[in-house]
């Protein structure tokens, strides 16, 4: 589905250093540095990384309560400024939304790596920290795992951001 953001390499290429750089901005971001407060409809969460490990790279969305969506990749391709289009925008925040009843079943991260192939990893950033969870691909996309609504969500932003694009092609 990706394959198009990945660069063609017979083995996983070596993390692009911008990939880190954007990671770790999110990763040790304020809320209220980029305006966002707790509401009604998010008390606890601010944001959410949804990492996919895949044989060539790692993909990493990241949405915000405020509806900034970028969507990256370890070898470095990706895109960012999601925000900008109603539709992501929402999807971005409903997704935000979404992982306020998830949250609380992922522990406090301790440390921020990367998932490996065919693992999904959640970081959810709470008022009150970073929570986070490694789960199996197949059974998150298989309804299988409590956390596949979730997920779900997820690949809705990640489908409107898909769609944007296309469209301005």
């Amino acid at each position: 589905m990706f394959s198009k953001f990945f660069k063609k390499t017979p083995k996983p290429a070596e993390p692009a250093e911008i990939y880190f750089g954007l990671r770790n901005q999110i990763l040790s971001l304020n809320p209220k540095d980029v305006g966002i407060v707790q509401s009604s409809e998010t008390p606890n969460v601010w944001g959410v990384l949804m990492e996919t490990g895949y044989p060539q790279a790692v993909a990493t969305l990241v949405s915000l309560a405020n509806g900034t969506t970028s969507f990256y990749f370890s070898n470095g391709g990706g895109m960012i400024g999601g925000g900008e289009h109603v539709t992501v925008a929402q999807s971005a925040k409903s997704f935000v939304t979404s992982a306020e009843k998830y949250y609380q079943k992922m522990t406090l991260a301790e440390s921020f790596t990367t998932p490996a192939i065919g693992k999904v990893k959640f970081y959810v950033l709470t008022f009150s920290g970073i929570f986070t969870i490694d789960v199996d691909e197949n059974a998150l996309g298989n309804g299988k795992h409590q956390l596949s609504p979730l997920f779900s969500s997820g690949q809705e932003v990640i489908t409107q951001f898909r769609l944007v694009h296309e469209q301005k092609k």
